[in-house]
């Protein structure tokens, strides 16, 4: 198979991928509700214009345009508003409240009275608005025990070349082909074009290195460490460095040049410096881990998505640079779902064996799936975690009163939230909007 068709396979599949995570967020969400007895007249994995819908009992079941999301529509999740029988004169913000929820309230149907959100208790909505969450977490969880448990992690390297890359491209080119012409950057171009030119053929590939080669020495010195060959590949640009293999039981003997090659010089990915570069790769063992190691590892994952959302906002500066002033993006940005897909597509393109890829599928997904668990338990309305602390409030406020023989205020007005909500809700429009450019015109890649 090409290299095209695997980078389109790659997409395609975190995009089902993607789509199915969604639709078990809402599912989540879905059944708790149906168990409770609300009335949920839709389901849609996706917004904008509808592509394709089904009416199932009472629900509409359905696929919209753009997958960024999706929804449920629960009947009565904002309650009506408190009257005392006095006219009032609402200014323009109180008449957007009171719209919103006279659109609320419009999808309650005679009978529906006991079936309606804010009615229920307050720990069935809890349940209910916390199970989308908790749904991406459950698949986050199977996802990483298949990868723990199933295939294992790698551990060590071996001295068996892996991959053997066909050409040299630079640190941070997004064309992660041999047959695209690129220019000194790594971007694309046309021939003709000053500087312009296929990317030479890596040093392992003049040799006639190949995959499956067992390395013996290098220059004569023996080699046990995968890492003694990075050093001396590293050290030896512009050299003549040989290479004692073992292929198919017989020893060779291969004459290599390392060349001059950027990298990035830390993890922060924001520096590059100049080493020899050969372009081969280890096999890496996979050492399957016992079950119960797997609730530790799945904590620390859990506890770095955190770290990754909390520092979210001081990364914003970065992506905006990358997005519309030219800056180098920074390995340590957030990337939208294209950036994502793109990530996938590059990966399923490499010459790298088909479990392999199929690994890094599981755990794109289930990154993914631990990111919208945190975002979405996130405290602040119209997210799950809004609905969430309103509950919780209620119950609160409720419990409150009753210490203080005061009677029960009853449910909370979420609709009061609703500025809130367009503030949060703008900010990551353009958020997303910021990280789509930025994956578009600048994107962070594997190199």
């Amino acid at each position: 198979m090409s290299g095209v068709l695997w980078t389109i396979l790659g997409i395609g599949l975190f995009a089902v991928g993607l789509l199915f995570s969604i639709w078990f967020h809402e599912l989540g969400h879905f059944m708790w509700a149906r168990r409770f007895g609300m009335r949920v007249p839709q389901f849609m994995v996706g917004f904008g214009p509808t592509l394709w819908s089904r009416q199932r009992g009472e629900t509409e079941h359905g696929i919209k345009a753009i997958p960024l999301g999706g929804y449920i529509r629960i009947v009565g999740m904002i309650p009506p508003a408190k009257s005392d029988g006095q006219p009032r004169t609402y200014g323009r913000l109180r008449r957007m409240i009171e719209e919103v929820r006279g659109a609320a309230l419009d999808d309650i149907k005679p009978g529906d009275e006991g079936r309606v959100f804010y009615r229920k208790p307050w720990w069935q909505r809890v349940i209910v608005m916390s199970a989308g969450p908790v749904h991406n977490l459950i698949l986050a969880s199977l996802f990483f025990t298949v990868i723990l448990v199933g295939f294992g992690i790698p551990q060590g390297t071996s001295m068996t070349i892996n991959t053997v890359s066909e050409c040299v491209l630079p640190a941070g080119s997004p064309v992660q082909d041999c047959t695209t012409p690129v220019d000194s950057a790594g971007l694309a171009c046309a021939v003709g074009d000053n500087g312009c030119d296929l990317p030479p053929a890596s040093p392992a590939a003049q040799a006639g290195l190949r995959a499956g080669d067992r390395i013996l020495a290098v220059d004569g010195e023996s080699v046990t460490e995968w890492e003694q060959v990075q050093e001396l590949i590293r050290v030896s640009a512009g050299e003549t460095v040989t290479f004692t293999v073992d292929r198919d039981g017989s020893t060779e003997q291969l004459t290599v040049e390392p060349i001059p090659n950027e990298v990035y010089l830390d993890e922060n990915a924001t520096e590059t410096t100049e080493v020899g570069f050969v372009g081969v790769s280890p096999v890496q063992p996979r050492v399957q881990q016992s079950i119960t190691e797997v609730p530790a590892a799945i904590g620390g994952y859990i506890a770095r998505a955190g770290e990754a959302l909390i520092n979210l906002p001081e990364r914003i500066p970065s992506v905006f640079g990358a997005a519309f002033l030219g800056d180098e993006r920074s390995q340590n940005d957030p990337i939208g779902v294209v950036g994502v897909s793109r990530l996938s597509g590059e990966y399923f393109a490499l010459p790298e064996p088909l479990v392999d890829k199929f690994i890094f599928f599981l755990t794109l997904l289930a990154a993914v799936n631990m990111v919208l668990f945190l975002f979405n338990l996130v405290p602040i309305y119209p997210l799950d975690g809004g609905h969430v602390a309103g509950a919780l409030y209620e119950k609160a406020r409720s419990v409150w009163a009753r210490v203080r023989h005061k009677p029960d205020p009853g449910p909370f007005d979420i609709a009061r939230l609703m500025p809130v909500a367009y503030v949060v809700a703008a900010f990551f429009v353009l958020l997303s909007g910021m990280l789509l450019i930025a994956d578009v015109v600048n994107p962070i890649t594997l190199n």
